[in-house]
């Protein structure tokens, strides 16, 4: 009986099909969660979320966020991490299935270059969640920061205070927008 490889059994799914020939649509989602409070990334909500809808019981997440929201999430949902003191240490030698960040990031490295570090610290198929801001305008250097470092742009979050309305014409209170990175399965990642 051939033996059979699991490792991308929980990978993220690949985009597929095309708007604009050759970029593959990107679905975007509304999470009703609360905005985090003054000086942290996200609010426990956000964590919780995070963790439960990219990662399983065991796997790996390298915490790069500003606050406790998602140490207590990784924790609850009984993951692994390497946490707040990682930024200063190293990541570890494992790859992670997730890895959770700010932006701008706290990095003397270019845009590409930290992409680039997240991209060898994943496993095929992870993911990486950037936090920034509501701003129209950001996201599109994140993407293609991310992009150039080989890293496919898959989901974009927009976390809301209260969740859409079906037949109410009410605007979203949007705070945070959370960019979903992905090393595809075919990608080379973890390879430190």
């Amino acid at each position: 009986m051939p033996m059979t490889d699991n490792t991308n059994r929980y990978s993220a799914p690949v985009p597929v099909g095309d708007v604009v020939p050759g970029i593959p649509p990107v679905p975007i989602t509304v999470w009703p969660v609360p905005a985090p409070r003054k000086g942290d990334t996200m609010s426990n909500q956000m964590g919780v979320r995070l963790v439960h809808n990219l990662t399983h019981p065991g796997e790996l997440i390298i915490d790069l966020v500003d606050g406790p929201q998602l140490a207590r999430a990784v924790i609850a949902a009984s993951r692994r991490s390497h946490l707040q003191a990682a930024r200063q240490t190293g990541w570890g030698r494992e790859p992670a299935r997730l890895i959770v960040t700010g932006w701008p990031v706290d990095s003397p490295a270019s845009a590409v270059e930290f992409f680039g570090r997240c991209r060898d610290a994943l496993l095929p198929g992870g993911c990486v969640a950037v936090l920034l801001g509501h701003d129209v305008t950001a996201p599109v250097d994140v993407i293609i920061a991310a992009k150039e470092a080989g890293l496919n742009y898959l989901q974009h979050i927009v976390a809301a205070d209260q969740p859409p309305r079906p037949r109410m014409q009410t605007l979203l209170d949007i705070h945070t927008d959370v960019l979903i990175m992905t090393l595809s399965a075919a990608g080379s990642g973890g390879g430190r």
